[in-house]
Parts: structure tokens; C-alpha cells; sequence
């Protein structure tokens, strides 16, 4: 019942996470395009009043004229919009979920025990635990220190944008080193994300608060607060798409599980900064087809390395690799338990993505990938069955 519940109250997080992460992106590559899509206004009233920028659209049967003032309007209603909530659900039903999937079970989930760094393979669950919550708050605070020192006034953000970009390979590579394959990619998200909604909290809500209250109190608002908010929000819309291809990475083993992951991982991610490029740029007019298709290129970089080398060699005559009926006992012994339709390990009430191998049929049918996940160390989960290397290795041999 434990872990029913535990399952259930999974599918609702993810639920309410994919849902506020669905509405925060979306609100955000909404401005994005809106503020990069706005013309000089074409009425001479709406300059006389500030207005720097405006855009008709139509939608929904409607027409939207929207406008965007350089200095303080005349009069700010009392009923503005702000957008920052979005940003907070999505960041913490996201660590809840991280919480109950990962933190609550560390050795199996977040462990490396195939680490070349001996102190990381050997690191207990609370100490994994322990340095997965570093891991992301020093993730932010080196992030922030560097656009403090870098940057502070805005003007060096090309250099800064270089030196978050190094950053981001360097969180991957640690990742890789010091967590199992589907953490790594997972926290490397995850980084990112905290970055974007800590973005949010502290510097691009507090900084609108304080124009805000200038204007309502007559004075000319401070030019970095919108500046700052500017470059922040600038991070945010880079980050975006590798964030949501890094959470979902999990599905994907041989990205997660391959040797040079943290390779296969910054290739995603400047694909998407690239490709993310393309639309901000579309947005204000420019079509610079250079950046999807570089971000392509990329992408076909990852699959060149993430591919699988070609079947090992033939075996001699006379000799056929693993039989069927060591392999089956194999899995019997140290995957079923989990791996079936009412699995008896006391983690799980419904096979892991409801994969199961009770049979010889659903055995072949995941034959790739069970040699896949086997031979790379990653199954059995902290290797909590103990499968000898002896019996990985009769798995790797084992041939239709």
C-alpha cells in the first residue's frame, strides 16, 4: 500500500509540475516574442504618452493591441499582472518530485557506484543526498557570483553569456562523475531550472517591485533593475529548452548511461541555446537559418556519439553465446522482483515504466535494451541484487 501511495502521489506532482512548467515557459517565450515583436507606435498620442513599442495581433475571434511604455505611464492600475508564481510552483513541485523519487531512495537512484572517482562510488545514501542539495545550491551561487562580477552593469553580457555556457559543461561533467547516469542529466536540469526560477525571486520580481513603487511614488525608476530583469530573463529564455529536454532525458538510457554522457548532455544543451536563438531572433524580423541548422548539427553530433557500436564479433563455429535459459535465469534472479506486473520489491507497486519480463517473449522483445542497461552498469538499480560481473558479462554475450 506504502508504495501505491507513494507511486500515486508521484503521478500527481508530475502532473501539477508538467502543468505549471507548461504555463511558465509558455508565458515566457510569450513575451519573448513580444517584446521582441513590437514596432514603433504609429500614433502620435501613444509617443506623446511614452509608448515605446506596440503590436496588434488577433486571436480567438479577438484583436489584442498591446503596448510597452519606456518611462512610467501616466497611471498604473491597481490590478497589474505579475508573473513569478508560475515560475515557484514549477521549481517546487519539481524538487517534491525529486524529493520523493530520488532523495527517498539514494543508493539505488542517485548513487554512482561505477564512478572512476572511488569517493563518489562509495558515497552512502545520506551522503548522496547531501551533495545532490549542494550540488544545486552551489550550482546557483557560482552562477549568481558570476553574473555579479562579470557583468554588474550589463555591459559585459557577451562575456557572460561565454562563461555561463563553460559553466554548463562543467556542471555536466561533475554531474556524470559524482551521480548515476539518469541523476546526472537529471540535476544538470535541474541546476539550470533553479537558476532560472531563483532568476525570478531575486532579482527579476524584487527589481519590478522597486520600479513600481518609484513610479507610484513619482520618481524615475532605477535603469539597472530593468536591466538586470533584462539579462535574467535573457539566462531564462536560453536555458528553456535544454531544461525540459534534460528533464525528460530520463526515458533515454543511452544518453544517461554512455561514457562520454557529459559530452552527449552540453551538445543538448548549446543545441537548444542555438536553436532557441532561431525564434528570438524570427521574432523581431530576422531569419538566420545558420542557428537551427547548427543547433542540428549538434544534435546529430550527440547521436553520432551516443550510437552503439556495430554487433560484436560472430561467434566461432560451433559457438552461440549465451543460451536462452541462462539468460532467463539471470533476469529471474536479479530483475523480476521489480520488473513484473505485481513486483515484490517493496519500492515498486507496478513495473518500472512498465517494462516486465516474465516471459520469453517480453525477454527477446527488450533484448537491446536489457543488454544496454546491463553491460553499462546501470541495472540493476545500485546494483541492489548484486549481479556479478560474470553474469553481466554472459548478458553481453548473449545473441538471438
Amino acid at each position: 500500500m506504502q508504495s501505491f501511495l507513494l507511486e500515486f502521489a508521484n503521478l500527481l506532482l508530475r502532473w501539477l509540475h508538467v502543468i505549471a512548467a507548461i504555463a511558465w515557459i509558455g508565458e515566457s517565450i510569450y513575451f519573448v516574442m513580444l517584446d521582441n515583436g513590437l514596432k514603433k507606435p504609429k500614433a502620435a498620442e501613444d509617443r506623446d504618452k511614452g509608448v515605446f513599442g506596440e503590436m496588434w495581433a488577433v486571436h480567438g475571434g479577438g484583436f489584442y493591441h498591446n503596448q510597452k511604455y519606456a518611462t512610467a505611464p501616466a497611471k498604473l492600475p491597481d490590478d497589474l499582472h505579475w508573473s513569478f508564481w508560475k515560475s515557484y510552483t514549477t521549481w517546487l513541485s519539481g524538487f517534491a518530485l525529486f524529493v520523493l523519487l530520488y532523495m527517498a531512495n539514494p543508493s539505488f537512484y542517485l548513487v554512482n557506484p561505477g564512478s572512476s572517482w572511488e569517493w563518489a562510488a562509495n558515497l552512502s545514501g545520506t551522503q548522496a543526498n547531501i551533495l545532490a542539495l549542494a550540488f544545486l545550491l552551489g550550482g546557483w551561487v557560482v552562477y549568481n557570483e558570476m553574473c555579479k562580477r562579470i557583468s554588474p552593469n550589463m555591459e559585459r553580457d557577451g562575456l557572460l553569456s561565454l562563461a555561463v555556457a563553460v559553466l554548463m559543461v562543467v556542471v555536466a561533467y561533475l554531474s556524470v562523475q559524482m551521480f548515476s547516469g539518469r541523476a546526472a542529466f537529471l540535476l544538470t536540469g535541474a541546476v539550470m531550472a533553479t537558476a532560472m526560477s531563483a532568476n525570478v525571486f531575486f532579482w527579476i520580481i524584487p527589481g519590478q517591485r522597486r520600479m513600481v513603487a518609484a513610479m507610484k511614488a513619482g520618481e524615475t525608476p532605477n535603469p539597472l533593475d530593468g536591466k538586470r530583469g533584462k539579462q535574467r530573463s535573457v539566462h531564462n529564455t536560453y536555458f528553456t529548452l535544454p531544461v525540459v529536454l534534460l528533464m525528460i532525458s530520463n526515458h533515454y538510457s543511452f544518453a544517461y548511461n554512455h561514457d562520454h554522457a557529459w559530452v552527449i548532455m552540453s551538445l543538448f544543451i548549446f543545441a537548444g541555446a542555438l536553436i532557441r536563438q532561431f525564434f528570438v531572433l524570427m521574432h523581431s524580423g530576422k531569419i538566420q537559418p545558420a542557428y537551427p541548422a547548427a543547433g542540428t548539427a549538434l544534435i546529430a553530433l550527440a547521436m553520432w556519439v551516443a550510437m552503439p557500436a556495430g554487433p560484436g564479433a560472430p561467434s566461432a563455429e560451433g559457438e552461440t553465446g549465451t543460451p536462452m535459459e541462462e539468460v532467463t535465469t539471470i533476469i529471474e534472479e536479479h530483475c523480476v522482483q521489480c520488473h513484473a506486473r505485481s513486483p515484490s520489491h517493496a519500492s515498486f507497486s507496478s513495473a518500472p515504466a512498465g517494462v516486465t519480463y516474465e516471459s520469453e517473449d517480453e525477454i527477446l522483445r527488450q533484448m537491446s535494451q536489457i543488454k544496454q542497461v546491463v553491460e553499462s552498469g546501470y541495472m540493476p538499480l545500485g546494483n541492489m541484487t548484486n549481479m556479478t560481473d560474470e553474469e553481466r558479462e554472459a548478458i553481453a554475450d548473449w545473441r538471438e
